[in-house]
């Protein structure tokens, strides 16, 4: 499903001689072919491409798993973006969190950093049904690195009161759940999605905590 190519940069106009100089046949004694890119001063003989990930149409066993593709698609879409948002803020705070040295200080930014998150986060999260929570717990995985639950369980991050209030009715949620695509197929099928959302411009790109192989994941 996955293959790797090259792109050029947006919008990079690459001025070409008017006749390409003739090549010797011994390559020893070849002259460096040159390229100016518009807007740069530089010269240069190699162009920097950007790695982009092909990705073959996507096939299903039945048009069961075809609708619950689409449906998992829409609440990943939805969520993805809190998820990365939540791993900016709680960046954030541990790197603030450690120019802070004198604990009442300390106390004070988290409670400041706690009542910012609610009203960042409260509106979108209170709306969210308990499949749309599930998958966000997920990708705060991905994007963090630590569990929901770890992060409620660290009162450093300030969450703690925060999710317990405001994820109160996602009772049958388990907090501590874990993102594996390697593992678990419906984690393939989001990062699948993600991949293509990426791909799309649909979302914004922001490095998982731990890098996904693309390629050895679909050869897994």
């Amino acid at each position: 499903m996955f293959t790797r190519t090259h792109e050029t940069q947006a919008q990079v106009q690459i001025e070409f001689p008017a006749r390409i100089p003739q090549r010797s046949s011994d390559t020893l004694e070849q002259e460096p072919f040159y390229y100016v890119l518009q807007g740069d001063s530089l010269v240069r003989e190699h162009i920097d491409l950007n790695e982009v990930v092909l990705l073959k149409n996507r096939s299903f066993k039945d048009m069961s798993e075809r609708r619950k593709y689409i449906i998992l698609r829409r609440r990943t879409l939805k969520v993805y973006p809190y998820a990365k948002l939540a791993a900016e803020r709680l960046a954030v705070m541990e790197q603030r969190l450690a120019q802070i040295k004198r604990k009442s200080k300390r106390k004070k930014y988290i409670k400041q950093a706690q009542k910012y998150m609610e009203g960042e986060f409260y509106e979108t999260l209170r709306k969210f049904t308990r499949a749309e929570g599930r998958i966000l717990v997920k990708l705060i995985h991905r994007q963090t690195g630590q569990s929901t639950f770890d992060l409620i369980k660290d009162y450093r991050s300030g969450w703690r009161a925060f999710w317990y209030n405001q994820t109160a009715h996602w009772f049958d949620i388990e907090l501590k759940s874990t993102y594996d695509p390697f593992e678990n197929k419906e984690d393939y099928f989001i990062e699948d999605i993600l991949q293509r959302g990426f791909r799309d411009g649909l979302i914004e790109q922001q490095k998982p905590q731990e890098p996904i192989d693309i390629l050895a994941l679909e050869a897994h």
